[in-house]
C-alpha cells in the first residue's frame, strides 16, 4: 500500500508530547485534536501504532493499563490523543469511576477536539460503555468514526456481514452521521478509510492526494 498524502506524512512524524492526569496538564486548547477511545483490549493502541507507523501507544496484554491521557504531536497545530481504555471488568470500581471522571472532563471541555475514533472488537460488539460514548458524542454534535478492529480474526464474508449489521443498527437507533469501517492492524486493513477521516477532520484536504491500495 502506497500513500502520497499530507496526513500520512504527519502521522509518520508523530512525536509523544506528554501524559496528563489533570486538565491543567493538557496542551494548549487550540488547533485540531482527534481522540482515540475504546474498551480495553479492543485494539485502540494497535490502531494508533499502525496509523502512525511507529509505536506511539503502548500495547499491553493486560487490559486497563492506560490510565492517563497521552498526547501526540503531528505538527504545531494538530494532535492525536490516546484516551484511557474503559469498561475493563477487573479494574476496581474506584479506578473505573476515576477514569470515567477524567474522560468526561476531557470530552466535555476540550474545544480543540474535532472528532472521536472509537475502536470496537468485531468479535465483541457494542456494550453499555460504547453506547455511552456514542450517545455523548451525538449529543454534542461530535463527529464519530468507528473502527471495527481485528477484522482479520473473521473470514471476509463474516466480517462484511458483521459490518453491515452494525452499520444498520447504528443508523437505525443512533445516528446516520456516524461512520464505520473494518480495520485490522496486523493485516493493515482499512488504512485508506481511516486516513481519509483523519485528513478531513484535521482539514488537510489536498486535491493532489493520491492513495492506492
Amino acid at each position: 500500500m502506497q500513500f502520497k498524502n499530507s496526513i500520512l506524512r504527519l502521522c509518520q512524524q508523530s512525536k509523544f508530547m506528554l501524559s496528563a492526569a489533570k486538565v491543567n496538564q493538557y496542551p494548549d486548547d487550540q488547533g485540531f485534536e482527534i481522540a482515540f477511545a475504546g474498551r480495553s483490549n479492543a485494539g485502540k493502541s494497535s490502531a494508533l501504532n499502525t496509523l502512525t507507523s511507529i509505536n506511539l501507544a503502548h500495547t499491553s496484554k493486560t487490559p486497563g493499563r492506560t490510565q492517563l491521557l497521552n498526547f501526540f504531536k503531528l505538527d504545531d497545530n494538530r494532535r492525536l490523543v490516546d484516551l484511557p481504555g474503559y469498561g475493563y471488568a477487573k479494574v476496581p470500581i474506584q479506578v473505573k469511576l476515576h477514569w470515567q471522571h477524567r474522560l468526561e472532563g476531557y470530552l466535555n471541555g476540550r474545544r480543540s477536539l474535532k472528532g472521536l475514533i472509537i475502536t470496537i472488537d468485531i468479535r465483541n460488539l457494542m456494550n453499555d460503555f460504547d453506547l455511552l460514548m456514542l450517545n455523548w458524542a451525538i449529543a454534542r454534535n461530535m463527529p464519530i468514526h468507528i473502527l471495527l478492529t481485528k477484522a482479520d480474526k473473521l473470514s471476509y464474508s463474516a466480517a462484511k456481514d458483521t459490518f453491515l449489521k452494525v452499520q444498520s443498527e447504528i443508523h437505525q437507533s443512533l445516528s446516520d452521521v456516524i461512520t464505520i469501517q473494518l480495520f485490522s492492524a496486523p493485516k493493515r486493513i482499512g488504512l485508506k478509510d481511516a486516513y481519509t477521516i483523519l485528513s478531513s477532520w484535521m482539514q488537510l484536504a489536498d486535491k493532489s492526494t493520491h492513495i492506492t491500495e
